[in-house]
């Protein structure tokens, strides 16, 4: 059977299973036929299966065969749920899996098959339902072809079979059911019983008033776009069944009073519907040729995409539940073209002097240096979470309260801070030949503070670390993998118990790749966390930015391609989706990365266990910036990790951090602990990153402590 003899009225593709009987013998019979050509289809759609992230079970036994009499093809592809499956796996994630089967079950009408025919293969493209009923009496012209993606074979054909062949062409198993007879009052509630949406884009007005009439007897929501200056209209009768038909722009107006009117005697009822001051001007001067120069109104087939590309998406708000209330708008592409600018090519974010921020003029005074030291102390997102007063006979250092973060638990970060600015203050005292006592005290005015009072204690071993307190930073750098010198841990532990502390860690590469994905999966809940997230960014700065708190940009030392990342990382909305989604794995690369570059991976500990209060953790503190200069002095770069879990004691705790993922965090952390060899009776105050890199960039500015409360 050639394609110029396949019958006028055929739009189906006959989708066979040769495993039955009646459908091999017609394979037989159609394989026979002189001019059909046969085409296997599925080896490639397998291949294309095969590389899908989410492909489904495909049993073989589902395969089918599709005869396209019009075309005079046999085409072999897989079966329905595979083939649905990789055509639609380009739509993810603007339309999860669910969504995708939440659409499957709408049935959508489309009255008109001129602008139409766009719309109705556009839902079909998308998927965006699972029934397709479209309606229109009559038949393609060559005037039609500036609007309807056709061809001159298809000139002579009722517009419903041009659309049905082109949807069954693209998916055969999609169920389209066409009305060539067109619809009409008497047809109209046929047509609509079991529809989810009806789009209608037909040209007369009483058919236009009838289907919006039948669309509230059974409370199908009406679309209509009218393919000039974008103008999209929705009337939603599901929801609102007792509204009146356009918005009641035509009072009174009955079907009687539409039917059978010529193009100049319907063009009062269309300006009321349109506005003719809304009009575009070259529509509006059309209008009035009609007759005349022109035969009719005029329609552009880009106008008849943008038209279908808005019911596409409306129809994917109302399959999906999404807000589409009653109403209009005009998505005008001509006034949005003439807003056309040239993009801003200077990111002013980088417009600050970027020299490095490690020199310094070295304070002149004892004191001054010892102020100078407890500035440059390390904390959780360089928050500076501490006031500091200078009396006559002692320097006194408390947590401030207003510098706290959802991951700093009962200020148990802020105490860490405190511990290691102390450290500092004593190691500054002891080379200025100030030092005298320190006292750590609970409660108060502030959750926990210090006292270094100045006296003339000798301390050979805290001065000797004046030098590398001054130079000490993080170094976010990845590392060049190189294994630790037997005694670097054996040295840590000794810095660290010198402050009453341990040294716990991970420097086999298995464990290291092992922690690295902890960690990485903890960094996707920070993200993912609504809070967390927006401390976190609300921490970063750009190098335009005031720098002395915060994270300065460039001490990330990120990659181009990691820069780009951070811009998508930084939406909400995004977070919100990929939570949504389960998703997010990428965003712990940053940290993954760098711990499967690093040497080592260490927590330094308190022996307080589940009994540390703030005290033991300021002590931590200490023993974190001591360690932290040590491993410095033995040629080690030092980055601070951040698990979610870092000061969590119980599950209270872990659902305070983050609610939607306590049973995630509670498993992580137990794993971490284990891995990284931590005994039930310790606490962790610090959690360090150990790698040979070259230098950091910059180092973070800070506060002068002075302006911080003294």
């Amino acid at each position: 059977m050639r394609q110029d003899l396949a019958p006028a009225d055929i739009f189906r593709a006959s989708v066979l299973d040769d495993a039955i009987p009646a459908d091999a013998a017609e394979l037989a019979r159609l394989r026979g036929l002189p001019g059909i050509s046969v085409s296997d289809l599925r080896p490639g759609m397998r291949t294309e299966l095969a590389r899908l992230k989410a492909a489904p079970e495909a049993d073989p036994a589902d395969d089918r065969w599709v005869y396209y009499p019009w075309r005079s093809a046999l085409v072999a592809i897989v079966g329905a749920t595979a083939f649905r499956a990789i055509r639609h796996d380009r739509n993810r994630n603007k339309l999860t899996i669910a969504e995708q089967r939440q659409l499957s079950e709408q049935s959508v009408g489309v009255i008109g098959q001129s602008a139409g025919h766009e719309i109705a293969y556009i839902a079909a493209l998308e998927g965006a339902c699972g029934l397709l009923r479209i309606a229109d009496f009559d038949t393609v012209e060559l005037s039609n072809l500036n609007r309807i993606p056709g061809g001159l074979f298809d000139i002579g054909l009722n517009k419903c079979v041009v659309t049905g062949r082109r949807i069954a062409e693209l998916d055969p198993y999609l169920p389209v059911e066409i009305y060539p007879a067109g619809v009409d009052e008497s047809t109209m509630d046929e047509f609509l019983t079991g529809l989810s949406v009806v789009v209608e884009v037909c040209d007369s007005l009483d058919v236009k008033l009838a289907a919006r009439e039948a669309a509230r007897r059974h409370r199908i929501p009406v679309l209509m776009e009218t393919n000039d200056r974008g103008l999209f209209d929705v009337e939603r009768f599901d929801l609102d069944p007792d509204r009146p038909p356009f918005h009641g722009l035509l009072g009174e107006t009955t079907r009687a009073d539409l039917r059978g009117l010529s193009n100049r005697d319907k063009a009062p009822h269309v300006m009321r519907i349109l506005d003719p001051e809304q009009l575009s001007s070259r529509l509006a001067a059309s209008l009035t040729e009609i007759d005349e120069t022109v035969t009719t109104w005029p329609q552009l087939g880009s106008d008849v995409g943008l038209g279908a590309a808005t019911i596409a998406t409306a129809v994917r708000r109302i399959g999906l539940g999404h807000a589409l209330p009653s109403g209009r708008i005009r998505i005008d592409l001509e006034r949005e073209l003439d807003g056309l600018g040239e993009p801003d090519r200077d990111d002013r974010r980088f417009a600050a002097d970027t020299a490095p921020l490690d020199e310094y003029d070295e304070p002149r005074t004892a004191l001054a240096r010892v102020l100078h030291g407890i500035e440059r102390a390390p904390s959780g997102g360089n928050a500076q979470p501490w006031v500091v007063r200078v009396g006559d006979s002692a320097v006194h250092l408390a947590v401030d309260p207003a510098r706290t973060s959802g991951m700093d638990i009962g200020f148990r970060g802020s105490a860490v801070a405190l511990g290691a600015a102390l450290y500092n203050a004593r190691v500054a005292a002891a080379a200025q030949g100030l030092l005298g006592t320190h006292e750590i005290v609970l409660g108060g005015t502030a959750p926990v503070s210090a006292f270094l009072r100045f006296g003339t204690l000798a301390d050979p071993e805290l001065a000797a670390d004046y030098p590398g307190m001054l130079t000490r930073a993080t170094n976010r750098h990845l590392g060049d993998g190189r294994p630790l010198a037997p005694e670097v841990l054996d040295t840590l532990a000794v810095s660290a118990a010198a402050e009453g502390a341990f040294v716990r860690g991970v420097t086999d590469r298995a464990g290291l790749g092992e922690v690295a994905g902890l960690l990485a999966e903890s960094d996707r809940i920070r993200y993912l966390t609504p809070r967390l997230h927006a401390e976190m960014f609300g921490e970063l700065r750009w190098p335009a930015d005031d720098v002395r708190t915060g994270l300065d940009l460039r001490t990330m030392e990120l990659a181009s391609d990691e820069y780009a990342k951070l811009a998508i990382g930084g939406r909400a909305d995004v977070m919100a989706h990929l939570r949504d989604w389960s998703g997010g794995a990428a965003l712990g690369d940053y940290a993954h990365q760098r711990i499967s570059s690093s040497s080592a991976l260490i927590a330094v500990t308190c022996p307080a266990g589940a009994d540390a209060d703030l005290t033991d953790y300021v002590r931590g503190g200490s023993a974190v910036e001591r360690v932290w200069i040590a491993a410095q002095k033995l040629g080690l770069a030092v980055q601070p990790m951040s698990p979610v879990f870092l000061y969590v004691r119980d599950d209270n705790d872990l659902r305070n951090v983050s609610a939607g993922f306590t049973d995630t965090l509670a498993s992580i952390h137990k794993r971490f602990s284990a891995l990284m060899g931590i005994p039930g009776h310790e606490t962790v105050t610090a959690v360090l990153r150990l790698s040979y890199a070259p230098a950091p960039t910059v180092r973070s500015a800070r506060l002068p402590v002075l302006g911080s409360g003294n």
